[in-house]
């Protein structure tokens, strides 16, 4: 099976030229990074959310999403992450991809033009009908919900 094709277009070409579109850094890498398309740095304060734009709109085909993910770097050292994660791109989606992230740790965090600062990732979807029963199929764990299993 071949790699799908995802066209991507720069909605600031002149203004965002210096920004790289979105690659994978590495040879296995399953995301690949996301560059923060800001005019000019933003600090952002402890608990706070921004969001950042990334200068580019894409064209999925259907049967595909992708998901914007936190970089895990980012994260564990900062304490800087995506509000919602992973967040969807669907699509028939075709505006600008912003970033919605927030700064759980005490401490400000400065987002400068062009960090890496979120991950993309290509995912087959499935869409499903949904049968209204009165009954659903018993199950080994059934209705145990969080920490059911004592960990």
């Amino acid at each position: 099976m071949g790699r799908p094709v995802i066209a991507i277009k720069r909605l600031r070409p002149e203004a965002d030229a210096d920004i790289p579109l979105p690659c994978y850094m590495t040879e296995h890498a399953s995301g690949m990074d996301v560059f923060a398309a800001v005019p000019e740095a933003v600090t952002l304060q402890p608990g706070c959310t921004v969001m950042v734009p990334t200068g580019f709109a894409v064209a999925i085909p259907p049967g595909l999403e992708i998901q914007v993910r936190p970089r895990s770097g980012l994260a564990a050292t900062n304490g800087v992450t995506l509000v919602n994660s992973p967040g969807t791109i669907d699509a028939d989606y075709r505006g600008e991809i912003f970033l919605a992230m927030i700064n759980l740790s005490n401490q400000p965090h400065t987002i400068h033009r062009g960090d890496r600062v979120a991950q993309m990732v290509v995912a087959p979807t499935v869409r499903a009908d949904l049968l209204e029963s009165d009954s659903l199929d018993d199950t080994a764990r059934s209705d145990g919900g969080f920490g059911h299993t004592g960990r």
